[in-house]
């Protein structure tokens, strides 16, 4: 049956975010997507919960700080190490909570592993204590710069990379030296627990530096009231708007990762057989529930037909299922079916066409590429989270592009070209915080890079240097190394000094124009 024959209502919600259910008491069961079975039940923590967990995490954060640099490395290092060792059994879960399947697991485990060696070797570097120019008007002081960590992050994490994207913020704010409380997904609270009792085993000397909290929307909001230094969100701009109101009470800053609707750029001179297998894979991977997947692709007038030719061949090779040999799973949240379900309807009532796909089986979407989609369709417009791609004919990559950037988000992207200049003056151009060259999703694979969107993806950075920072404040400080005759902050300087200076500055500035 096709998507587009079942009815039945739509549920707009958050892809990647909180789902609001404030009648939700007591406990409450994870489930594996394919098969409905129980994982696990887990606690639905209230208000005084959450509050003497941050509290727990508070004493904790001093106890982390003060080890400094060097021991909380050593810590970092036991913890990945840990993580490598169970890194089959973790995969496993992620497989029966999430639906991925293994393989992909044991990839997103491998590059959450990567990433948290990368922040704990390069913390002190960034971070550490250092030495400024301290400038002309004050040459008789030491300037020093460091950044200092904010004491407890709250960390609300997605279901779709229940490994990868969290301790994309975890691994960050505890290099930084931060204590972390962790609310995972309700539905994939197992990993969240299991990454934290992980944690208290390899490290259990200071073993409430990082905790976990469980439940659902409400559970988040508290974790926003409950006085953290700062709450590292992930999910969908609605639901991120949720939690910027509820951290607003407190002024409790912010990190916003949103969703995305990535697109790729195919110009005339790509590699178009390598382009159709990046798309693909940017696609349909993970079942599409990739906030930086590719959802949209401009090819241009020389290659167009040649590339839907070679993805639709390397589509029709798929298929989603919950067994080994299987592509991709079925989708994680069972509503998200019928935003997929609403996308692809509105692009075949609109005069877009399916070329392969357009079947749905309980949770087990078939992957679906669309041509002639308008681009006022909601296929095009917002974020889809599905295995579906949407190829647009444009008449160059200057069209691409500026369909491209036509779009409230600006997560990440993709340009395929032959030409390395005209690749990287597209991809700087592109709107978005993070683009591949010649490949898709593959900045999310260098620790050294930023991670973060533009416009409604969001905003605030993980990963890298800047995501060590993000997790810190900047702490200025200044010593006076010799004293001055004349000194210009004090009421004793004498009367002219200030004609003085006003000369000097004349003499050394007045000059430019």
């Amino acid at each position: 049956m096709s998507l587009r024959q079942q009815q039945s209502a739509t549920v707009p919600g958050a892809p990647t975010g909180e789902v609001d259910r404030p009648d939700a008491t007591g406990t409450f069961e994870s489930t594996d997507p394919a098969t409905g079975a129980v994982v696990q039940v887990f606690p639905v923590h209230d208000a005084a919960a959450v509050r003497e967990t941050v509290g727990r995490a508070h004493a904790a954060a001093a106890t982390w700080a003060a080890l400094g640099f060097a021991e909380r490395r050593l810590r970092l290092a036991a913890y990945r190490g840990h993580l490598a060792r169970r890194m089959p059994e973790l995969a496993d879960l992620v497989h029966r909570e999430n639906g991925k399947p293994h393989a992909d697991a044991v990839l997103e485990i491998t590059l959450a592993v990567d990433h948290l060696a990368w922040a704990g070797a390069h913390a002190e570097r960034t971070l550490g204590r250092r030495r400024v120019r301290s400038g002309a008007l004050a040459a008789n002081h030491a300037a020093y710069l460091e950044y200092q960590p904010l004491g407890v992050v709250g960390v609300i994490g997605p279901w779709n990379y229940p490994v990868f994207t969290p301790m994309g913020s975890i691994a960050y704010a505890l290099a930084a030296g931060n204590a972390v409380v962790f609310k995972p997904s309700e539905f994939t609270p197992a990993v969240g627990a299991w990454l934290v009792a992980a944690w208290r085993a390899a490290v259990p000397d200071v073993a409430d530096v990082l905790q976990v909290v469980t439940g659902f929307g409400e559970t988040g909001a508290e974790l926003c009231r409950a006085g953290v230094g700062k709450l590292a969100f992930t999910g969908s701009s609605a639901t991120g708007r949720k939690v910027m109101a509820t951290c607003a009470e407190t002024l409790t800053p912010v990190l916003m990762e949103c969703g995305g609707k990535d697109a790729m750029i195919v110009d005339d001179d790509a590699d178009v057989s390598a382009a159709a297998d990046a798309a693909v894979w940017g696609a349909m991977s993970n079942a599409g529930q990739t906030c930086i997947g590719i959802e949209r692709v401009y090819a241009t007038s020389a290659v167009h037909d040649r590339f839907v030719a070679e993805v639709t061949r390397r589509t029709a090779a798929l298929r989603p299922g919950s067994d080994d040999g299987a592509s991709y799973g079925p989708m994680t949240m069972a509503s998200q079916t019928d935003i997929v379900r609403r996308h692809v309807d509105d692009a075949l009532a609109t005069g877009g066409r399916a070329v392969t796909g357009g079947t749905v089986d309980g949770g087990l979407i078939a992957p679906t590429v669309l041509l002639d989609v308008p681009e006022s369709s909601a296929a095009v417009r917002e974020e889809t989270f599905g295995p579906t791609l949407t190829i647009t004919e444009v008449a160059d990559a200057e069209e691409g592009l500026r369909r491209a950037n036509d779009s409230t988000m600006g997560l990440g992207g993709s340009v395929f070209s032959g030409s390395a200049d005209r690749a990287m003056d597209l991809a700087r151009r592109m709107r978005s915080g993070m683009t591949s060259i010649n490949s898709v999703l593959t900045f999310a694979s260098v620790p050294a890079l930023p991670f973060g969107g533009v416009g409604e993806s969001g905003f605030g950075r993980i990963h890298g240097e800047d995501g060590l920072r993000e997790f810190t404040r900047a702490k200025a400080i200044t010593r006076q190394r010799v004293g001055l005759p004349v000194d210009l902050m004090s009421f004793d300087r004498p009367a002219g000094a200030a004609r003085a200076l006003a000369g000097v500055v004349r003499l050394v500035h007045g000059r430019h124009r």
